[in-house]
């Protein structure tokens, strides 16, 4: 069954944050109820798309897949003027190095093969998209210290854990900007599993 979409955004190839740029750039061309196509290749732009729909307010209709593609179909909103959220508490990478030093849970929410090419040492995986039905495995007496690859992510994780009373903080601007060693053990969960 094909679904008709109104505009359709060819974001194959491209990675985070590229699929939420390019959406958030034609939905402001899109009209109120309208609905958008975005072609992605992105594996993570499952969780992207629909968290930032979530965020500003737009109804994510749902994914499918047609030949290693991700359709993903995003129906405008009518409140013109909804402010993306961004969560306020963040840190750099000095502080992340010092706070996590003394405690705290590094939480990478990168998908699974961003991971395991290299993430901080000590940090566990859990992809954006299982952070919803994860959350138990997080120990909210900590500091959660949230990272994705440009902040795209974390910020949106960050906010999804706050909503839940998470003292959490997200490292900006992300992995893209760390200088620190990097790690290719796994590590998935504070129990120490794969």
């Amino acid at each position: 069954m094909s679904i008709k979409a109104d505009v359709k955004v060819d974001c194959k190839g491209l990675a985070c944050p590229m699929p939420i740029v390019k959406t958030k750039k034609a939905m402001n061309e899109v009209e109120k109820g309208k609905i958008l196509e975005v072609q992605a290749t992105d594996k993570g732009s499952l969780a992207d798309l629909k968290a930032w729909s979530e965020s500003v307010g737009q109804g994510c209709l749902g994914t499918k897949e047609e030949n290693g593609v991700l359709l993903h179909y995003i129906r405008k909103s009518g409140d013109e003027h909804e402010v993306e959220k961004k969560f306020d508490q963040t840190i750099t990478n000095e502080e992340l190095a010092d706070r996590a030093s003394i405690g705290g849970i590094i939480l990478d929410v990168r998908e699974e093969a961003e991971y395991a090419f290299g993430h901080i040492e000590g940090s566990i995986s859990i992809p954006m998209g299982e952070l919803e039905n994860r959350l138990d495995e997080l120990d909210k007496e900590q500091e959660i210290y949230v990272i994705c690859r440009t902040g795209t992510r974390s910020d949106l994780a960050a906010q999804k854990l706050a909503e839940k009373d998470t003292e959490v903080i997200t490292f900006l601007p992300g992995m893209n900007s760390w200088n620190g060693n990097l790690s290719k053990k796994i590590k998935t969960d504070i129990y120490g599993g794969i």
